[in-house]
């Protein structure tokens, strides 16, 4: 996949020093634009993330009649004006989700209730992810749903249609697939109940009461919603905070990196996007917490991370849909630790933007790291330090780009990262907060 862009990184030049503030949180900068747009009234939102997947968002919903007005020339303050739940309007184009799983998924559920027809795409790499398994529930709720290979690929043809609450066993854990049904029961008639084999993100049942909608947590797997009918835009601002995912990078550069000391500034610490901390302090990282609060409904905290020898480790089987988005870079922590990390139950890995596991395993290979993939997930055996010299092949997948910035922080020499300007996707300014703490990276261009 040749999307372009090229990173030069590394080795770092010295300890990396400073306080950060990364950008507001992905998965709750789309919740925010979608449930505006479905509520009575206008939201504001502040923290909102601005990468090309929130915008393609935002975009798919002013094609369908919502308002959204930014307020600032950084796009991370916004109104949106909603239609009301039922006030959608059906779309004169195709629906672009671009390369964001999260977008297209949320939104089945949503346009599964809706009384016309729309047809979603999104680009080369989003084409190749599956999509039955948010299809599939959706069409038992009463929507018509076709797409590639019987309709388990985009582009995707969504007729909606008079719904109706249903008790879904989901037979993966997806927090897309949660939120999907969450959102098509919004329009069902009758209650929707939604168990997974294993607790994930919540941001869908915390925002919802936020807009008048109650969802009732029935244990740590299942969630039922009663639909009530309306949502109402929030009287006070919907704060987003600050992205875990986008902090695990810095986290563990410094980590890494002799002499480091930085603070993440008001990271999101839901327990169900926490993996990535629990794992590293599995691994002997030296993270602490020095102010805790809330924002919104999502707790928060400031959190230090100093440099430490860190060890391999097994991971815990209930961290992974936790941690599922922060896994390649916590390869690369693994690849220079001590010790043996062993990796199993990931399977979900390798339906991301691109195949995470064997994607990381053949970047760190070409630098030297003793990783052995398997089918399910990683061995690796820490080595001190890795082998610079080599271009390596991101795949348009923006985690992995940055992933290897972060390895090349501890190599010999730079390293060249290609296809990697879908960092623009989730995390614009990546490039920029590592400079200012004094990581070795940035693009080729700037040469």
């Amino acid at each position: 996949m040749n999307i372009g862009g090229t990173l030069i990184a590394g080795p770092a030049k010295g300890p990396l020093k400073g306080n950060i503030t990364v950008p507001g949180d992905k998965s709750m900068s789309h919740r925010a634009i979608m449930l505006g747009a479905l509520a009575e009234g206008v939201t504001k939102i502040e923290g909102f993330l601005p990468g090309d997947d929130n915008f393609a968002t935002a975009a798919m919903f002013e094609a369908m009649g919502a308002k959204v007005t930014w307020l600032n020339a950084e796009k991370t303050t916004l109104t949106v004006e909603g239609v009301g739940l039922y006030g959608l309007k059906e779309p004169e184009n195709v629906l672009d989700a671009g390369n964001s799983g999260t977008a297209a998924r949320l939104i089945t559920g949503i346009l599964a209730g809706q009384d016309f027809h729309s047809v979603m795409v999104g680009d080369a790499s989003l084409h190749s992810r599956p999509m039955q398994r948010v299809a599939d529930p959706v069409r038992v709720m009463g929507a018509t749903v076709d797409g590639r290979e019987g309709g388990h690929k985009m582009p995707l043809s969504i007729r909606g249609g008079q719904l109706k609450g249903i008790d879904f066993v989901s037979p993966v854990a997806s927090a897309q697939v949660k939120s999907c049904v969450l959102l098509a029961g919004l329009f069902a008639d009758g209650e929707t109940t939604v168990t997974e084999p294993k607790a994930t993100r919540d941001h869908t049942e915390r925002m919802l009461p936020l807009f008048g909608q109650a969802v009732e947590r029935i244990d740590a797997l299942q969630v039922r919603l009663k639909p009530a009918g309306k949502l109402v835009a929030p009287k006070d601002t919907v704060k987003i905070p600050a992205d875990p995912s986008s902090a695990t990078f810095f986290a563990v550069a410094a980590s890494l990196i002799e002499g480091s000391d930085i603070l993440l500034d008001s990271i999101g610490i839901n327990p169900r996007r926490d993996g990535w901390r629990r794992v590293l302090a599995d691994m002997q990282a030296d993270l602490s917490f020095e102010r805790e609060g809330k924002v919104g409904a999502e707790p928060v905290a400031d959190i230090r991370v100093q440099a430490a020898a860190l060890q391999g480790m097994q991971v815990n089987p209930d961290d992974i849909p936790d941690a599922i988005d922060e896994f390649p870079v916590l390869f690369v922590a693994a690849a220079l630790s001590q010790g043996t990390f062993v990796l199993q139950e990931a399977e979900e890995l390798r339906v991301k933007e691109s195949d995470r596991i064997a994607t990381m395993v053949a970047a760190l290979q070409a630098c030297g790291a003793n990783i052995e993939e398997k089918e399910d997930g990683v061995i690796i055996q820490g080595k001190a330090s890795l082998n610079g010299g080599v271009t390596v092949d991101a795949h348009g997948d923006h985690r992995i780009a940055m992933a290897m910035a972060v390895a090349a922080q501890k190599m010999d020499s730079e390293i060249r990262i290609e296809n990697a300007a879908a960092i623009a996707t989730s995390f614009p300014s990546f490039v920029d907060l590592a400079q200012n703490i004094g990581m070795n990276v940035r693009w080729e261009a700037e040469v």
